[in-house]
């Protein structure tokens, strides 16, 4: 016998996955205008909120506010999880059954200003999205733009709806970049105080703020900078 399972919590608004926000609900059907299928609808998300959200992991912090995905839409700029809030957000709101995954990864590539600022390169809770897609979970990482992957020479990440597109395995120069290391699980809405509650005992109780004044541009090791052709 075949268990159906529930799909109605992934297609529901919460206080996090705010889906039913004029905005959210605006940016996704502008975005997934004339698609055929949901995963035409989730390939078309997925690349708004790669590209249209800039990737920036100094923006870190403790104000339960900011992870909203109506926020990170008007922000226009976020780290991984909140990226996946949006992107979650997106999804249900064109109809597309999604919810958060987390799994902890080893960054092999971070600047050493940034792992001096973490004090491990450990990246507990990186964010994805999973998409109920033909009858089963199929999961996407928005979080590096892509201009931010071609400046330091990281292969960005694509998604066709079909197949899963996880984490940053190799540099373009075939370093390894990211590691997975432990799932964190699947979640309907996010686990807020779980996070905040990992990061204090990982990254100490200041983390949040710490990077104040720091840029994106010192995620990687600047060895993996591309120099741009001439125009």
């Amino acid at each position: 016998m075949t268990v159906r399972e529930d799909l109605a919590p992934y297609l529901a608004p919460t206080w996090f996955v705010d889906c039913d926000h004029p905005a959210v609900v605006g940016h996704a059907a502008a975005v997934v205008a004339g698609a055929c299928s949901d995963a035409e609808r989730a390939t078309r998300l997925f690349y708004a909120v790669r590209d249209e959200v800039r990737y920036d992991p100094y923006l870190v912090g403790d104000d339960p506010a900011t992870y909203r995905a109506s926020a990170v839409l008007a922000r226009r700029r976020a780290y991984c999880i909140p990226k996946a809030v949006l992107l979650t957000a997106l999804g249900r709101a064109a109809g597309v059954p999604s919810r958060l995954g987390f799994a902890d990864v080893r960054n092999h590539l971070a600047s050493t200003k940034l792992l001096a600022l973490m004090g491990t390169d450990v990246f507990a809770f990186h964010g994805f999205v999973e998409f109920w897609l033909s009858g089963r979970w199929v999961k996407a990482t928005p979080a590096f733009n892509v201009e931010l992957c071609e400046r330091f020479g990281v292969r960005p990440l694509e998604f066709d709806g079909a197949h899963d597109s996880l984490f940053h395995q190799f540099s373009v120069d075939g370093r390894q970049h990211m590691e997975y290391l432990r799932e964190r699980g699947s979640f309907a809405d996010l686990p807020f105080e779980l996070i905040m509650d990992t990061f204090v005992t990982l990254y100490g109780p200041n983390f949040a703020g710490a990077a104040t004044g720091r840029e994106p541009d010192e995620l990687f090791d600047v060895s993996a900078q591309v120099v741009p052709p001439p125009q």
